[in-house]
C-alpha cells in the first residue's frame, strides 16, 4: 500500500571508535477512493439524490511516515496524515490539517509499541477485525481500516472517545506477543483545568490471533462534554467479537457491543448492538462481502433538532427529548481488482428505522436504500 519514495541513509564514524549512527527513512504515501452515489428520500418528498460524496470505503488521505532504527531493536516514529474530500479538494476537517494522524512514538518487540499525539482510539483498533466485512485480518500494532461513512459503517461509534473516533491528546500502548495474543492500552489527556477527568478516555482491550480465526475484546470509557459535572457525562462501552476463516475463500465476522450513556436530566441510554458479515475471495480478480447489522437505542437523546438519535459518546448536554428504537441495515458490495493497488467497486445498502430511532439524512422516512459505484487507488 506504502511505497517509500523518498529515504535517507547516514553512516559516520563516532571518534576513534567507528560506530554507526542509526538509519532513518521517510516514506510519503497516499490514497484516493472516489465514489458515486444514488439515495432515495433525500429531502422531505423522498426525492433521489446522485452525488460524489465523501468516499464510500476509505477516507481520502496523503500522509508522511518514519522511522529511525535506534539499535538494539528499538526504532523511534512518526505518522502525519490529512484528508481530504475528492469531489472538492477541500480539507475533511477545515482549518485542520493532519486529521487523521499526528503522532510520534517508539517501539521494539520486547516493549511493543508506545505512540503519543492524534490517533485512532484504541478500542477502534480492536473492533476493526469484526466490525464489519473490510477490516485487516489479524490484530496488529498498526491502525486499522474501520470507517463511518454510509448507514452500515455506523458501529465504529461504539469504539469511540470524547472526541469521536480518534483521540486528540492520546497515548496508546500495543503489543503482539510470541504466543498470538495482543493487547493494548489507551488513555486520553481531557486538558481542561481544574477537572482532570474531564473529556478523558480510558480504554483497555485484548484478542488473540489463532491459526484460522481472531478473538478480541475491548472495555472503554469516557467523561464527555465541557461541564464540570462529569456524572453527567459519563459513557462506557465494550465488545466482543471475531473473525473466523475457512481456508482461504470465506471470512466470517462477527461482533456485540454495549453501551450506557448518563444524559443529565434525560436519564440513562443503553444500547445493544450486533453485526454479522461474510467476506468470499475466489481465485481471481474479485471478492464479495454481504453483511448485516442492528442498533437497538433506548432512551436515546437526540440532536438539538430532534432530527437524529445521537451516535454513541456525542455530548448530550444539549439534548432536550430522547426516544428508542432499532436501526438495521443490511448491505453488499463486489470489488474488481485491477492490480494490487487498484480496484473498481459496486456497493449498495438498506437501513431500516424503528419506532423512535431517527437519521436525519432519511428527512422523516423510516427507511432508505444508498447505491454506489467507486475506483480507489493507493500511491
Amino acid at each position: 500500500m506504502k511505497k517509500t519514495v523518498f529515504a535517507l541513509a547516514t553512516l559516520a564514524a563516532l571518534g576513534s571508535s567507528g560506530t554507526a549512527l542509526a538509519q532513518s527513512n521517510v516514506t510519503i504515501y497516499g490514497l484516493i477512493d472516489a465514489t458515486i452515489s444514488t439515495t432515495n428520500n433525500a429531502d422531505s418528498k423522498g426525492d433521489r439524490l446522485t452525488q460524489i460524496p465523501v468516499a464510500w470505503f476509505s477516507g481520502n488521505r496523503i500522509g508522511f511516515r518514519g522511522q529511525e532504527d535506534l539499535g538494539s531493536g528499538l526504532k523511534a516514529m512518526f505518522k502525519l496524515e490529512a484528508e481530504f474530500v475528492v469531489g472538492t479538494g477541500e480539507m475533511d476537517t477545515p482549518g485542520v490539517l493532519f486529521n487523521r494522524d499526528a503522532w510520534v512514538g517508539m517501539q521494539s518487540d520486547d516493549l511493543g509499541r508506545l505512540t503519543l499525539g492524534r490517533q485512532n482510539t484504541l478500542a477502534r483498533d480492536f473492533a476493526q477485525v469484526y466490525g464489519d466485512a473490510y477490516g485487516s485480518d489479524k490484530l496488529g500494532l498498526e491502525e486499522g481500516g474501520f470507517t463511518n461513512n454510509n448507514n452500515f459503517k455506523q458501529m465504529i461509534f461504539y469504539a469511540g472517545s470524547a472526541t469521536g473516533t480518534r483521540y486528540d491528546n492520546g497515548v496508546v500502548w500495543k503489543k503482539v506477543f510470541n504466543n498470538g495474543l495482543v493487547a493494548g492500552l489507551g488513555y486520553q489527556f481531557g486538558e481542561v483545568a481544574g477537572a482532570f477527568s474531564n473529556n478523558t478516555t480510558k480504554s483497555v482491550a485484548l484478542g488473540y490471533n489463532g491459526s484460522n480465526f481472531v478473538v478480541s475484546s475491548f472495555y472503554n470509557e469516557a467523561d464527555v462534554g465541557n461541564s464540570l459535572n462529569r456524572s453527567t457525562e459519563q459513557h462506557k462501552s465494550y465488545s466482543l467479537g471475531g473473525s473466523y476463516f475457512f481456508n482461504s475463500l470465506v471470512r466470517l465476522n462477527t461482533g456485540y457491543f454495549h453501551y450506557t450513556a448518563e444524559q443529565g436530566a434525560l436519564g440513562k441510554r443503553k444500547d445493544d448492538a450486533y453485526t454479522v458479515s461474510v467476506k468470499f475471495t475466489p481465485q481471481g480478480q474479485m471478492d464479495y462481502e454481504l453483511g448485516y447489522q442492528a442498533m437497538k437505542a433506548k432512551n436515546a437523546a437526540y440532536n438539538v433538532a430532534g432530527t437524529s438519535t445521537l451516535n454513541a459518546y456525542s455530548n448530550a448536554s444539549f439534548s432536550t427529548a430522547t426516544g428508542s428504537g432499532k436501526k438495521s441495515t443490511i448491505f453488499g458490495s463486489a470489488f474488481y481488482h485491477l492490480s494490487k493497488r487498484t480496484e473498481l467497486y459496486l456497493a449498495a445498502d438498506y437501513m431500516k428505522l424503528s419506532d423512535g430511532y431517527r437519521v436525519a439524512s432519511t428527512n422523516g422516512f423510516k427507511n432508505q436504500t444508498e447505491l454506489a459505484a467507486g475506483m480507489r487507488t493507493r500511491f
